[in-house]
């Protein structure tokens, strides 16, 4: 049955059900592989793709249903449907200036390996639901992960609801409308935060977006685990004043402090080993002109690191630290999001290796050091994940890119891990 299932896999079809997906939100350059995607969660475009989605999983005759927070589920029902599903997944949304294949592969994967259990005229015994999971990247709504985190009860949906995108609009108010577009589809409660069956096992295909796989010529890599990551914002509030006669002796300079937080915060989350990951990624500074002397700046934090004791050490003393290192400015910070890490479950990880094996691939565990939905199903299901090479380890970029051969060799690897997962 996994070879018959594992040859049914069509790298041409895929393929162009990656392409159809990413002329949704097209944007970028003129080479065919630098044309990335914005495709916001809960916009136009998400639901254009999430229509897409539908109407090739109706094809061959999965019925689909969406939870309280816009989770999409594609299920192919088992021999015997009161078993407990092997769920499969990921996202449809991507950053601003995204690439093709980031979230959207493991969505169409999960689809082309029901297409592939179909045509091969396979039956499952345990139910195989596909899920694309809401707002992953946070590209519009920050934090990521609302969708599976509401899922798995890790944060209630109420939480996000005020969330605010950059044009003003609520995430309540972009989801009720998302729920609202879609009340033709049933609904279904929400995960395991309702009671509804745990699944039995879940796993996430993606593209790596990092570049230890091509570096070392391997084919897959079997994800052992995900680094925690905490994310903080900080404002310091100064005072403004004209730059050509404020002498600076007496200033509330906000960017200046922002300087000396930064500096003192290198040094906190300096790593030899090159493990921990600290990043000022987005700065926002008032008023925000060439001849005044800024009265507030808003910045925000990135913190990874796979140990938890290390992550919440360095992520507890990041307050104490910018506090020391401010002269002038009063100092305000709120923590965003966290997610500890994770290391995920043997069934699924030694299924995944199985299944690379059985292929002939070349493979190696990898550690994942973006954040995925995976993360927060591993407290309500067994979990793992299946890596495909990504070009040079490029990714939130338009110029991220893994080839149709490799992504038909994870889709392959992933239809027979389903199998023995489901069988």
């Amino acid at each position: 049955m996994s070879k018959a299932a594992s040859a049914a896999v069509s790298e041409a079809r895929q393929w162009a059900r990656l392409m159809e997906m990413a002329a949704l939100g097209a944007i970028g350059g003129g080479h065919p592989d630098d044309r990335g995607v914005n495709r916001p969660c809960l916009s136009a475009l998400d639901r254009q793709a999430r229509r897409l989605l539908i109407g090739w999983a109706q094809a061959i005759g999965c019925s689909v249903s969406v939870d309280p927070a816009a989770n999409l589920f594609i299920r192919r029902e088992g021999s015997d449907p009161t078993l407990a599903p092997v769920l499969t997944g990921s996202h449809m949304d991507s950053q601003p200036q995204g690439g093709r294949f980031d979230g959207i592969w493991g969505v169409v994967a999960g689809l082309e390996a029901l297409e592939a259990l179909h045509d091969a005229g396979v039956a499952t015994r345990r139910p195989v639901e596909l899920v694309a999971w809401t707002n992953e990247e946070g590209g519009r709504f920050r934090p990521g992960c609302t969708g599976s985190m509401s899922w798995a009860g890790h944060t209630p949906p109420a939480a996000f609801a005020e969330i605010l995108d950059p044009d003003g609009i609520r995430y309540g108010d972009a989801l009720a409308e998302q729920l609202r577009l879609e009340a033709d589809l049933p609904r279904r409660p929400l995960g395991a935060a309702a009671g509804f069956p745990r699944p039995h096992a879940f796993v996430e295909a993606h593209i790596e977006q990092g570049p230890l796989l091509e570096a070392e010529g391997m084919d897959i890599g079997v994800v052992s685990g995900i680094q925690g990551s905490r994310w903080f914002t900080v404002t310091l509030a100064g005072e403004s004043a004209h730059a050509g006669t404020a002498p600076l002796r007496g200033r509330r300079d906000a960017v200046q402090d922002m300087v000396r937080a930064v500096t003192a915060l290198n040094a906190l989350t300096a790593d030899p080993t090159d493990t921990l990951r600290f990043t000022v990624g987005r700065v926002e500074v008032a008023p925000n002109t060439s001849n005044s002397v800024a009265n507030r700046v808003s910045f925000t934090i990135d913190l990874r690191h796979p140990d938890a004791a290390t992550l919440r050490a360095k992520g507890d003393a990041i307050e104490a630290t910018i506090r020391q290192a401010v002269t002038t400015c009063e100092v305000s910070l709120v923590e965003n999001f966290h997610a500890m890490p994770v290391s995920f479950d043997p069934m699924v990880t030694d299924a995944v290796a199985q299944a690379v094996a059985a292929e002939g691939l070349r493979h190696r565990p990898i550690p994942s050091g973006a954040f995925h939905d995976a993360q927060f199903v591993v407290p309500v299901a067994p979990t793992g994940m299946i890596f495909v090479p990504s070009r040079r380890g490029i990714s939130h970029n338009p110029a991220e890119y893994s080839s149709p051969a490799q992504l038909a060799a994870g889709a392959r690897v992933l239809v027979r891990t389903l199998l023995a997962l489901a069988a």
